[in-house]
């Protein structure tokens, strides 16, 4: 790939292995890059382990989600989700396992996919995106067994409430709508943009960020990142970030958010922004933690975690390498470049891995 295609790349979305030892990520040219966590954050990395295994090309046009299973990189492009053998691409050998197409209304349309997440009750893949409806595919036997239907535009964003049985999506139209996954019925519809402490008229009423913890959920957008009580239906906190946020998540007391600019945000439960982290692109998409390995834990103040040799002392550059392939989780940022950074802990960026 030349100067030009990597001035030009935006990273969309990012998948951990099942393992946790790799990292998969997409851009805007249909390719998947996979990286050696356990060589780029070995003492003796140099330039040459922070950049792929592996790369190539999946998709024609861009890959806006990955997702992993069991023992599967699952991908999203143009109309079409396909699987690769998380043990076939360790092997830098990347031939699809499968290919399926959801049932569009006409064959000569194909809609983006946005996003994917799986069902683990019933062990189904969700797919939301340019169609404005949800497909659902039963993943033991590749069919897609029913569609949801109730967007009038396209849907961005899908999470999963597993307790309650429950799928959320967030689309263009301004529209969180609560699924029943038994039987495929709207049981609620939350229009966030109509709420006063929510609405930005100037950035539009479309949901790009949606995710949820129990009883709560994390959405955002056109309107300002806000947090929801599930139950009242009701949101408790507004976040003062600039711009449209792309991604947020929950993470231990702490939420945390990427959009617009070029920070990682470090938000608090009631609504204060605690910090932001400056990042390598100058625009954020996606952010990812490593929850797949137990070997892992991260450090939220910065400290290493305690039970460690190093317990209670800040870590150098190379001993934070050390370390963190023994104990420490990392948390991943990519977004309008083609470097995505990784943090061994959430107060500073560690480096840069590169397609």
């Amino acid at each position: 790939m030349g100067p030009v295609e990597l001035l030009h790349m935006s990273v969309f979305s990012q998948s951990f292995s099942p393992c946790g030892r790799f990292l998969a990520a997409s851009n805007n040219y249909g390719e998947i890059a996979v990286f050696s966590l356990s060589s780029s954050l070995s003492p003796e990395a140099t330039g040459i382990n922070q950049k792929p295994i592996l790369t190539f090309t999946a998709h024609e046009g861009p890959i806006f989600a990955l997702l992993s299973t069991d023992a599967h990189l699952l991908s999203a492009g143009n109309g079409e989700i396909s699987a690769w053998s998380w043990a076939e691409l360790a092997k830098r050998n990347p031939k699809a396992v499968w290919i399926r197409r959801p049932q569009y209304k006409s064959s000569l349309e194909i809609p983006e996919i946005n996003d994917m997440i799986v069902n683990c009750r019933d062990n189904s893949l969700a797919v939301g995106g340019g169609d404005n409806n949800i497909h659902i595919m039963d993943l033991e036997t590749g069919v897609f067994k029913s569609v949801l239907q109730g967007h009038t535009d396209y849907i961005h964003c899908l999470s999963m409430r597993e307790r309650e049985g429950e799928l959320l999506s967030g689309g263009e139209d301004g529209a969180v709508r609560i699924w029943d996954c038994r039987t495929g019925q709207s049981v609620h519809r939350l229009e966030v943009y109509k709420y006063e402490e929510c609405a930005r008229p100037q950035y539009g009423k479309w949901i790009s960020c949606l995710t949820t913890d129990s009883d709560w959920m994390l959405c955002g957008g056109g309107p300002s990142l806000s947090l929801w009580h599930l139950r009242s239906l009701s949101p408790t906190s507004i976040f003062p970030l600039s711009g449209c946020q792309r991604q947020a998540m929950f993470y231990q007391d702490l939420i945390l958010s990427v959009g617009e600019g070029h920070f990682l945000s470090h938000c608090l439960l009631g609504g204060d922004v605690k910090s932001l982290i400056p990042c390598s692109p100058p625009s954020l998409n996606t952010v990812a933690l490593n929850t797949n390995s137990t070997e892992h834990r991260v450090s939220v103040t910065g400290h290493v975690s305690q039970g460690t040799p190093e317990a209670g002392r800040m870590p150098g550059r190379a001993a934070t390498r050390l370390s963190l392939a023994s104990f420490l989780q990392v948390l991943t940022v990519g977004g309008s470049s083609d470097q995505i950074d990784v943090f061994t802990n959430l107060s500073y960026k560690a480096f840069s891995l590169s397609f």
